[in-house]
């Protein structure tokens, strides 16, 4: 068994998807600080199941989620997969290659999967069990881990040796086993207070069971007394609901004869409904002519009073006239004689020039 990929996206710096491929052997990665190697190895912890935010150098777990930067906008989900090769069947699953994945939403959503179906993170962890990978085994050492190894105590170095061994798997089931049994002997301790409650109430509950049966005997005897009254009750219900259906086939009738009648009404209606909208239409259009022959009055009207003021004006020249022509005519008569008075004068004076010549 060994890592033959390992694909990232969204996950820190990582905003593109990214595949590292890796050949048996030895693998380095190299690259300057800040470059991001130390989030290829944050990727791998966190795909196997890593829940500490400060493990990952981070504040909370969304903070494994690109943030995003001043030319790029920030992603929804991070998502990390680890293919692994298991031709050899190291790990407990009848498939040659094995893909976990994990995903987290922005939302706070995350999922598992394994070759793609949704699994628990339990069943990573018990996947990956003694077999030394896994987010506390020591095939993956950060900065710091060594010191912490050398200088852990007993009980954390017999884990060491545990997940070495090939026992961790069994310590985990036994401690599963012991927090199942803890559960049972409760359960159990629980059980016995219960029975002792019930020993207690068993002689007020045979008392009780005792009016129980008197009271079932009697409810019996109620019950066919029940039963006889009821079947009175029923012959009378029966006589009442003849009645009452041939009541009902009366007022059936009656009815049916009353919706004839609304038919008609209705139809009626219906006639001089139209009737009065053909009447409406027919005062609308005789309102219009109306409007349209009253706007015609009104031109005339206007034409009307337009051609007074002319005639008054004509008039008033008419008069103008008239009184200037019998002015004219007085200045004609005098001029005329003058005219007379004039020759007059001129005949002695032209006889006096002619006999002068």
């Amino acid at each position: 068994m060994y890592l033959k990929r390992l694909e990232i996206q969204g996950f820190k710096s990582f905003v593109d998807k990214t595949v590292l491929e890796f050949d048996k052997g030895i693998t380095a990665i190299v690259g300057p600080n800040g470059s991001g190697k130390s989030n290829i190895s944050d990727a791998v912890k966190w795909v196997l199941g890593e829940q500490s935010p400060k493990t990952l150098r981070g504040g909370k777990m969304e903070d494994v989620i690109f943030a995003g930067t001043e030319n790029r906008r920030p992603v929804g989900m991070a998502e990390v997969s680890l293919i692994m090769d298991n031709s050899d069947r190291t790990l407990n699953i009848d498939y040659s290659e094995v893909k976990i994945t994990r995903r987290l939403y922005r939302s706070g959503e995350s999922e598992y999967l394994i070759n793609g179906s949704l699994c628990r993170l339990k069943d990573i962890q018990l996947l990956f069990a003694d077999t030394g990978i896994g987010k506390d085994g020591f095939s993956i050492i950060g900065q710091g881990k060594v010191d912490e190894i050398l200088n852990s105590k007993s009980n954390d170095r017999r884990g060491i040796f545990e997940d070495a061994s090939g026992i961790m798997k069994y310590r985990m089931r036994k401690e599963e086993s012991e927090r199942k049994l803890n559960n049972t002997e409760q359960n159990l301790v629980r059980i016995n207070d219960i029975l002792g409650e019930l020993e207690r109430q068993i002689g007020p509950l045979e008392k009780q069971a005792e009016k129980a049966r008197k009271y079932l005997t009697l409810k019996y005897e109620l019950r066919d007394i029940e039963v006889g009254d009821l079947v009175d009750t029923i012959k009378d219900s029966s006589a009442k609901i003849e009645e009452a259906e041939r009541n009902i086939s009366i007022v059936e009738d009656q009815i049916r004869q009353t919706e004839e009648k609304l038919e008609n009404v209705k139809r009626e209606n219906q006639e001089k409904t139209e009737k009065s909208k053909a009447l409406e239409e027919q005062i609308f259009r005789e309102r219009e002519k109306g409007h349209e022959i009253g706007n015609l009055i009104e031109r005339i009207n206007s034409s009307i009073r337009i051609n007074e003021n002319n005639i008054n004006t004509l008039k008033q020249a008419v008069e103008r006239n008239d009184m200037e022509f019998a002015e004219l005519s007085k200045r004609n008569v005098v001029l005329q004689n003058d005219v007379s008075s004039v020759e007059q004068r001129i005949a002695p004076t032209e006889e006096q020039l002619e006999e002068a010549r």
